[in-house]
């Protein structure tokens, strides 16, 4: 398949009305034997395909879009290109035992994904088993492989027994399109006013984690949104700095009703929302999609989870999503061990996070021709599944050539950054290279706040 096709395909799933084709620039290549920068410079001009129409609507005119093929391909490794203060941003390492390839008394592969504390101290408690490699792989060894991959699912940990992609469609069925578009509720045809971007004056909720849902609203952000991300003070996991350009952050402890009922407020004027806890997980503390169109009607919600079928509710990563739907196997027939292989960067969770953005702004453009309240879901398997279906290519080493002009630095407390911006072009209405965050602020809008500060300092001077 060649980004055209793959672009021409996600415009049909999606169910948005011909788009004006982009042009896509030089081929192929990437550190992985599938065709990844295909399918993500697809994702890309889709989603700019849309945001120039919705900008059309605005009361702007048809513009060109240019995407480099091989410069999205290099996006969804993000580590190999931040750099602070001009060395490389290394990427985190899990040292835990309770990660890696194990294999089972049945002979069966599996992976197992104890990245954080919690999560590795219950595999250990699981297996009985010391943290070390020797004492995992002796338990593990102990076990029959669906037993214990069972037993990780009752227990909501990370982990799955390593499949081909034939076993994962007979397990989970048919995947479904990469992006999912489905109407929740009424609401009127959204009518915003002329703006110079996109998006600009609309404003994006992001209450993410980890790399997919923060690719996605760096991408809303750059074609103009005001996304503010909400972070736990319970989680210690840092926002991905790669995917942080234009955001504002803010701390909000959803298990405390006063928090809540924040958030609550802040739904009431967003116009997209995007989560991606678990399935269930944002639903138990009142924010389900269907909550959500009934207190912001019109609202678009977005749903980025780690599968789909039967497995949706299992907590998934993007090692595990590798292990469970036939990447790593696949991957596994370019090494010369033949054991299973992980792709070492983030390349699912990134690509799930172009979808999800191109999702949203889809639905969006679906309100304002025809109204309602729309659901966005993808999922890392199904990126998968149809990044498998495009077929296989030559692995290259390290990053292509002419990503520079693609490169833009920011100042920050923490240092000084440079990072891959956007790779699209688009030449009326250009993405938005964000500044990075410079800590936390109070989690309300921004514009709502600056109004607010104005109207104080008119009422002072009078």
């Amino acid at each position: 398949m060649t980004p055209q096709t793959s672009f021409e395909f996600l415009n049909r799933a999606a169910g948005i009305a011909p788009l004006a084709a982009p042009r896509f620039e030089r081929g192929e290549a990437l550190f992985a034997p599938f065709r990844f920068a295909t399918a993500a410079a697809a994702a890309l001009a889709f989603g700019a395909g849309v945001a120039g129409e919705i900008w059309r609507l605005r009361g702007g005119e048809r513009q060109a879009i240019h995407v480099d093929v091989p410069a999205a391909g290099a996006s969804l490794a993000p580590h190999l290109t931040l750099r602070r203060n001009g060395s490389l941003v290394a990427a985190l390492k899990d040292e835990t035992a309770a990660t890696g390839f194990y294999q089972s008394g049945d002979r069966r592969w599996l992976y197992l994904r104890g990245a954080q504390p919690h999560l590795s101290t219950r595999i250990f408690d699981l297996l009985n088993a010391a943290n070390s490699r020797e004492a995992v792989v002796e338990s593990v060894a102990r076990w029959n492989g669906q037993a214990l991959e069972d037993a990780l699912a009752f227990l909501k940990m990370p982990g799955a027994l390593v499949r081909s992609a034939e076993e994962w469609r007979a397990l989970a069925g048919i995947a479904p399109p990469p992006i999912q578009l489905k109407k929740i509720g009424d609401a009127p045809p959204f009518r915003p006013r002329e703006a110079g971007q996109a998006l600009r004056g609309l404003r994006v909720l992001d209450v993410t984690r980890y790399c997919a849902g923060a690719a996605a609203t760096a991408l809303l952000g750059s074609h103009g949104a005001e996304v503010l991300q909400i972070c736990s003070p319970r989680d210690p996991l840092d926002p991905p700095m790669a995917f942080s350009g234009g955001k504002r952050l803010a701390n909000l402890d959803l298990a405390k009703p006063g928090d809540a009922e924040t958030l609550r407020h802040l739904v009431r004027e967003a116009e997209i929302f995007v989560d991606s806890h678990r399935p269930g997980v944002l639903a138990g503390l009142g924010f389900s999609p269907a909550t959500l169109a009934h207190t912001a009607p019109g609202i678009v919600v977005v749903e980025i989870a780690a599968f789909y079928g039967p497995w949706a509710p299992r907590r998934g990563f993007e090692e595990v999503v590798q292990a469970a739907t036939g990447l790593a196997l696949e991957a596994a027939k370019s090494g010369k061990s033949g054991l299973p292989e992980l792709i070492c960067h983030p390349v699912l969770s990134v690509l799930t996070g172009y979808l999800a953005a191109a999702g949203a702004k889809a639905a969006l453009l679906k309100r304002i021709r025809a109204g309602g309240s729309w659901q966005v879901n993808v999922s890392l398997a199904a990126t998968a599944a149809w990044v498998m279906s495009l077929g296989r290519c030559a692995a290259q080493e390290g990053l292509p050539d002419g990503i520079d002009p693609y490169l833009y630095s920011c100042e920050t407390t923490s240092g000084w950054f440079e990072l891959l911006g956007p790779v699209v072009r688009m030449d009326k209405t250009p993405p938005i290279k964000g500044a990075l965050p410079d800590g936390f602020v109070s989690p309300r809008w921004a514009s709502l706040h600056e109004e607010a500060n104005g109207a104080e300092e008119q009422s002072a001077q009078t």
